[in-house]
């Protein structure tokens, strides 16, 4: 049956709500100075408002999917929307740097909800054999946000980083109005589902490549940035200049690597992105061009959507509480790379290449012995 125009702007506004998370975590990357000004604190302390938005981000992940599914994935989206609308007024109309991090850490909370339950959706209304082409698109927007942030957010700070949240408030309220495709029940109530569903094994292997795929990939930034500086001595802003790289080619390919993901399955792809993303991992550490950083960097940006989109189609082609499992596995992503800076810097000082040789092993390693199992045998190829 044709969409209609307004299904055809709902659907449109789904995918588009793929943009909120990461945009609304990264705005503040490029401020801190100005926080820190403006507030009277020291650049690191201000770097304490992307921590209050990524812990409870990470955390809430855990079982937001699942106790979205029991309320209502429509009802739970559009609750989220008007959530992070109140964190980014709190931000807007802060005089305290405590109230601000109260502000970002309400939008943490509102965004765990909107990432998974928004997938969910998207396996719910989508037919299974073009599943992968469209979680390819909303890949391609969550690159988006990410690597808009940080502009947007340095471009506010010109005039006055308030702005910034007058953005994401402006860009929740919008999602909201455009409304998100009804819960087909039947005119039931959701079934209800447990927590413990979402932690089945097979979820946990997926999570477990999330962890250490975005961890050892995605999670590389700050990695990279060390290697530019060090050794080859750029500047701040050729430094954001080519670790951008990574998000813009992210973008660009997110939908071929659905249609990809779409005829050889989640597993395999999951698979190919994690093992063929160790081989630009590791070159970083070694090459003595800038350039050639530059080009492995975007390559990784290419093979960590096949990791995202790949295992998005594993879980979510479960016909058992899909939010709940990718809720669980979105969460583990975003840990892994919260955990990287802490685990690989004193590697990285002691050798840079070994700071970016081991995670091009856990890539390798960790993706077959994970992934190469009969549980996945029902839903992957």
């Amino acid at each position: 049956m044709p969409l209609t125009d307004r299904a055809r702007i709902t659907r449109a506004g789904l995918h588009a709500g793929g943009f909120l998370g990461p945009f609304g975590g990264g705005v503040t990357a490029s401020m801190l100075p100005e926080l820190g000004n403006d507030f009277g604190v020291s650049t690191s302390v201000a770097s304490a408002t992307i921590t209050a938005y990524l812990v409870p981000f990470a955390a809430f992940m855990l079982f937001s999917g699942t106790l979205g599914a029991r309320w209502g994935r429509r009802r739970s989206v559009l609750g989220a929307y008007v959530v992070s609308f109140a964190g980014s007024v709190l931000c807007v109309v802060s005089t305290t740097f405590p109230l601000l991090l109260v502000g970002r850490g309400v939008q943490g909370i509102a965004n765990a909800f909107t990432t998974p339950l928004l997938l969910a959706t998207l396996a719910a209304t989508t037919p299974r054999d073009r599943l992968s082409r469209s979680l390819g698109l909303f890949a391609s927007l969550q690159a988006a946000g990410q690597t808009s942030g940080p502009l947007v957010g340095g471009l506010a700070a010109e005039a006055t980083w308030r702005l910034a949240f007058v953005g994401v408030g402006v860009a929740a309220v919008v999602l909201a109005m455009i409304g998100v495709p009804r819960d087909d029940h039947g005119g039931r109530p959701p079934e209800p589902v447990s927590l413990r569903s979402a932690w089945r094994p097979e979820v946990l292997r997926a999570a477990a490549v999330a962890l250490v795929g975005w961890g050892c990939l995605g999670g590389l930034t700050f990695l990279v940035a060390f290697r530019t500086d060090d050794g080859f001595g750029l500047t701040a802003g050729q430094r954001g200049l080519l670790l951008t790289a990574f998000g813009v080619v992210g973008m660009l390919t997110a939908g071929l690597v659905g249609r990809v993901v779409e005829r050889i399955g989640g597993r395999r792809g999951a698979l190919i992105g994690a093992v063929a993303g160790a081989v630009p991992v590791a070159l970083i550490g070694m090459v003595p061009w800038v350039g050639a950083v530059g080009v492995l960097w975007a390559l990784g940006g290419f093979c960590a959507q096949f990791i995202q989109v790949g295992l998005n189609t594993l879980v979510l082609t479960s016909d058992h509480n899909p939010a709940g499992a990718v809720s669980v596995v979105q969460a583990f992503r975003f840990i892994g790379a919260a955990a990287a800076p802490i685990a690989i810097t004193p590697i990285y000082h002691h050798s840079a290449v070994l700071g970016f040789l081991i995670p091009a092993v856990l890539l390798v390693v960790t993706a077959p012995v994970a992934l190469m199992s009969r549980g996945y045998a029902k839903v992957s190829r």
